[in-house]
């Protein structure tokens, strides 16, 4: 599928790439960018999904191309590049953040289900890190966004196989990052770890828990995460980049006291993952029985998007709008952190001098 949006498209506007960008905080960074004058290649699966997105980032200043696309289809993945390319010229950003979960204990996920999780979130990123290389490497310019979590770092029980996932993704962005240093490469690679955000992912994961799939609190906008992938696109030396005082703390107590982790979510993770059981189902639930998938149907949204059989888009935000929050200091610190550094420099600069210039005055 390919949809142009404003006609041909224009040579202005840096030209980027958003996986998964038919819903949450892929939707959210794209009409972030669009914000921005991009140019924006929309690739997932859910057509109704991508089409609203498309007309969000016309009306937000952007331009669009919608390519339809499952990033765990190697040569799709590579073909869509190839049609941004042909589209755009080139490109300058590429955002990994296409992802599929199952919420469930280990041992009540199936191997095709483990193994399409692992597809879909891991082998999307090694395969569009690949076709976004292919184009950028020859230019010797580009940033490639891996769009993370604190469970790239720290596993919690109930999301076995996205955690593994984060976690394999953090390990091959290293190497691959080591690997750009050692030839000089100008092409830069960069991970933004997320806290809980507020999207419709948690109806549209495959969940067998009694209660509705929730995010850990406290529970952050998607434009929070879009802020952040959007500043990394364009500050690509930084290695990586945390949004939000949970997912500092929690990569701090983990690293400092990994076992006291293991206890305090064994206690607490299986509860604060779900809301209370409702007597009756969503009004809105379409396929499937609770602890299924309420807008996938059966099986979730693993093998087929969301809005698929029923037509329906489902935008950047969750159901959790009441309590999430706008803004994050310890992004904003994160963001600034060179400013911040050289406030620090000049407040010291300034605290030695006038120090030494009381002890000149008492000496005389």
């Amino acid at each position: 599928m390919r949809d142009f949006r404003r006609g041909p498209l224009s040579k202005h506007g840096k030209a980027v790439v958003v996986t998964g960008a038919s819903g949450g905080v892929g939707r959210a960074t794209a009409l972030a960018f669009a914000a921005r004058g991009a140019r924006v290649a929309l690739l997932a699966r859910g057509r109704e999904g991508l089409a609203a997105a498309a007309d969000e980032v016309q009306r937000a200043g952007g331009e669009a191309l919608v390519v339809a696309v499952d990033m765990a289809d190697a040569k799709a993945v590579d073909d869509a590049a190839q049609q941004v390319v042909d589209a755009f010229g080139h490109i300058d950003v590429w955002v990994n953040n296409a992802f599929a979960g199952v919420f469930a204990p280990f041992t009540e996920i199936t191997p095709d289900e483990f193994r399409r999780v692992t597809e879909v979130t891991y082998l999307g990123y090694v395969f569009g890190t690949r076709a976004a290389l292919h184009h950028m490497l020859p230019r010797d310019k580009g940033t490639v966004v891996q769009v993370g979590s604190a469970l790239a770092y720290r596993g919690i029980p109930l999301q076995s196989a996205y955690c593994g996932a984060k976690h394999a993704i953090q390990g091959f962005n290293e190497s691959l990052r080591c690997e750009l240093l050692h030839t000089r490469s100008s092409v830069r690679t960069t991970m933004v770890q997320l806290p809980g955000v507020n999207t419709p992912q948690f109806d549209w994961v495959l969940n067998r828990m009694p209660g509705r799939a929730r995010p850990v609190a406290p529970v952050y906008q998607p434009e929070v995460a879009a802020r952040a992938i959007v500043h990394a696109a364009f500050h690509g030396r930084r290695r990586e980049y945390w949004v939000g005082g949970s997912t500092a703390a929690t990569l701090i107590v983990n690293a400092v006291a990994p076992g006291f982790l293991d206890r305090y979510l064994a206690r607490t993770a299986f509860d604060s993952q779900q809301d209370e059981q409702l007597d009756e189902q969503p009004d809105e639930q379409l396929d499937g029985q609770r602890g299924d998938g309420y807008y996938g149907g059966p099986g979730g949204n693993l093998w087929t998007p969301a809005d698929g059989p029923h037509g329906r888009d489902f935008g950047a935000h969750g159901r959790f709008d009441d309590e999430a929050v706008s803004d994050s200091p310890q992004d904003w610190v994160s963001r600034n952190r060179g400013r911040m550094g050289a406030a620090a420099l000049v407040a010291g600069g300034l605290g030695a001098v006038t120090a030494g210039l009381r002890r000149r005055d008492r000496a005389a």
